[in-house]
């Protein structure tokens, strides 16, 4: 399932959820279906899809509130040993409801402080808490390097030390809960970018633990309003090959597809033609 329907002012869901739905369909290992919820400010009491159907639920969504009994039962489809990726700024979302931010491991903006818990670094060899004033930020776009940091994990399993990523929002200061998370990969927003950057090595790709389910979360792949084709965020072979391993993870606790023979270097983004 791609669950979408809204997202903030920033951001552009009828571009991106096509896309995400392209890249894991192309693939060959998934059947896509979409479930859009009401528009934004509209009655969502009727919204209720049926999760059981489903190995996995690829979010690109940050909007108003789901009913009760629908969060109650997406929380238990996930617990139960049902897949989860949190896709960009879909960590922004539902900032009141635990279960969700436990999910998401941390997110930001949409009221976050420092009472929503810890930020994570990788630091000595693993994934540590820290805290320190301030909150979620992010650098203008830009291409930055990626550096994986559990090369056995099934997601990251054979791809390279670090590779360059495509003019991209680089999420920095991300808070939550925190718990039962893994980094997987990290970027560092460059100081010439925003003076706001201390050096932390930023959380980009997680795996969590959420009861008996699995959590890709993945903080690549802005596209706003006025971006237009090709749209290097999530036209980056390293994104599109991470976002499809998160999701064949989530779905199944293994990983099947390959590195592809574009994958970008430390040096150099690789783009794929939307029209290829």
């Amino acid at each position: 399932m791609l669950l979408t329907g809204q997202c903030a002012g920033a951001h552009d869901w009828m571009k991106s959820s096509p896309i995400l739905a392209g890249i894991l369909e192309d693939s060959g290992r998934f059947v896509v279906d979409a479930v859009i919820t009401p528009p934004a400010g509209a009655d969502m009491s009727g919204f209720a899809p049926d999760w059981s159907g489903y190995d996995v639920v690829v979010m690109d969504y940050d909007g108003d509130d789901w009913p009760d009994a629908t969060r109650e039962a997406f929380a238990a489809f996930v617990s139960g040993g049902g897949g989860l990726v949190s896709f960009h700024a879909t960590d922004n979302a539902f900032p009141e409801w635990k279960p969700f931010l436990e999910m998401t491991g941390v997110g930001g903006w949409r009221g976050r402080d420092e009472t929503w818990g810890p930020k994570l670094t990788w630091k000595d060899g693993r994934t540590v808490t820290y805290d320190t004033p301030g909150n979620h930020w992010h650098p203008r776009k830009h291409d930055f390097l990626i550096v994986t940091r559990e090369p056995e994990h099934p997601v990251m399993r054979g791809l390279p030390e670090s590779w360059m990523h495509a003019c991209d929002e680089l999420y920095a200061g991300l808070r939550g809960p925190a718990e039962n998370v893994t980094v997987l990969a990290t970027a560092v927003a460059d100081p010439a970018q925003n003076d706001r950057s201390k050096g932390e090595n930023e959380p980009m790709l997680m795996a969590i633990d959420y009861g008996k389910g699995r959590v890709f979360h993945t903080t690549l792949g802005h596209v706003g309003r006025s971006d237009q084709e090709p749209i290097r965020s999530v036209r980056c072979v390293g994104f599109i090959t991470t976002f499809k391993r998160g999701t064949e993870w989530a779905a199944s606790g293994e990983v099947t597809l390959p590195i592809p023979d574009d994958f970008p270097t430390a040096d150099q983004p690789s783009i794929r033609d939307p029209a290829e």
